[in-house]
């Protein structure tokens, strides 16, 4: 690793302290347990996580220098499904489950990246559609915070777990 990188090896949720930097992330990006970028002052920064830590916009990055780096959700290119009627949204909450597509749940409206595909297929259900740019905080699944819980069946879900970079 470069001597100049700052390099964070814990991170801390919906952090209300005092931070040094700050970064400006997409939702691909947060989700990493290790990635590099570089921070709005222009400091190189390296983290180095446990898998199935995904970064949300308030939590903060330690660094071994003890800086704190905040962690702030990007705005980014989605499609937002919407209708007043409930039984359709579930409907194709449903549909794009089944697809596993990452999907943030609002009142009233489904949240997800991109793909002219997955629009079309909403729009003939009946629901409205939309492009907008915003944050993108989809939900964390099923067994998010369970360790262990799908052991032995996700062999082709983490490609990156032969590997510690």
């Amino acid at each position: 690793m470069d001597e100049l990188m700052l390099e964070a090896y814990h991170h801390a949720t919906a952090f209300d302290g005092t931070w040094q930097d700050e970064v400006h992330l997409v939702f691909s990006e947060r989700e990493k347990s290790r990635y590099r970028t570089t921070t709005e002052r222009g400091q190189e920064l390296g983290w180095f996580l446990s898998r199935g830590i995904v970064l949300g916009d308030g939590d903060a990055l330690i660094c071994d220098n003890k800086e704190i780096i905040l962690i702030r959700a990007a705005s980014e290119s989605l499609a937002e499904a919407y209708s007043d009627d409930p039984h359709l949204l579930l409907r194709a909450a449903y549909h794009l489950g089944n697809r596993h597509v990452s999907l943030q749940i609002l009142p009233g409206a489904l949240r997800f990246p991109r793909d002219h595909v997955l629009e079309e297929m909403l729009g003939g259900l009946g629901l409205g559609v939309r492009a907008i740019d915003d944050a993108f905080t989809p939900e964390s699944g099923a067994y998010a915070g369970v360790p262990h819980a799908h052991a032995g069946s996700d062999a082709h879900s983490h490609p990156r777990s032969h590997s510690h970079g």
